[in-house]
């Protein structure tokens, strides 16, 4: 089966796509382009699908990058291949030419941000933890310190968990409104005394405060549409042992 490769008409002409799991090689709960190292799947499979990614970016194997994510703040610049070898972080960025900044996700935010004027990329996995530490702001801030200027940098959120689908505790709404009252905007109620949490919405309120150029999201939702994405929390309701893993990459 040929790769579906969602793309965004405001990060071209780079190459860049949010890859949906249709067209791996994965079986089973992977079923598809199972792209995660990290799950229970064969190794060799996910090489083999990481191999197609790689192709359809036209880079090496080698040069598909990511980083040991932890859903932190933390931000790696990319000077070479293997200038990231072992980084704990969330977030790449690059100035580099013919290196394919990737990131793993399955609710969480893949985005994909480029000033193509400057020749400056990056890539982040957000969930809310990171979004709310502050991991979109500090891989902008990366990305000006190799010659990107923030009003020129376009954001793009990839497929993520969508609100209706989104349930979250009292708790959790209360570490937002901690940090800022005005949170309570990307929460709406739910049964009993659940809430439903708008993850994309407060990734595009961050972008947009942080004075990003442009900032979108593809509207795909992860958890509704089974048969394009894996989905964490899917496979938690299902009583799944496992789930795969999508990736996103862009490159210069």
């Amino acid at each position: 089966m040929t790769l579906e490769i969602l793309t965004s008409d405001t990060l071209s002409p780079l190459r860049h796509g949010f890859f949906t799991r249709r067209g791996g090689a994965s079986s089973g709960v992977y079923q598809g382009l199972n792209c995660g190292g990290g799950s229970g799947d064969q190794t060799e499979i996910v090489a083999i699908n990481r191999a197609r990614v790689a192709q359809a970016m036209e880079v090496p194997p080698g040069a598909l990058l990511g980083v040991h994510q932890v859903h932190s703040a933390e931000v790696v610049c990319v000077s070479s291949p293997d200038s990231h070898t072992g980084a704990r972080a969330d977030a790449m960025v690059t100035d580099q030419p013919g290196i394919a900044l990737s990131v793993l996700t399955a609710d969480c935010m893949p985005v994909l941000l480029a000033d193509p004027q400057a020749g400056v990329i990056g890539a982040v996995h957000a969930g809310w933890r990171g979004a709310l530490d502050g991991v979109l702001e500090a891989t902008l801030a990366a990305m000006e310190g190799l010659g990107a200027e923030r009003a020129e940098i376009s954001a793009v959120i990839g497929p993520c968990i969508s609100q209706r689908t989104y349930e979250v505790g009292p708790e959790f709404l209360e570490r937002f409104l901690a940090e800022d009252p005005g949170y309570n905007w990307f929460f709406i109620n739910g049964e009993g005394d659940r809430y439903l949490f708008d993850l994309p919405g407060f990734g595009l309120h961050r972008l947009r405060e942080a004075g990003v150029g442009h900032a979108e999201w593809t509207r795909h939702c992860t958890y509704a549409q089974a048969d394009q994405f894996y989905s964490y929390r899917r496979s938690v309701h299902a009583g799944e042992a496992d789930y795969g893993r999508l990736i996103s990459a862009i490159r210069l």
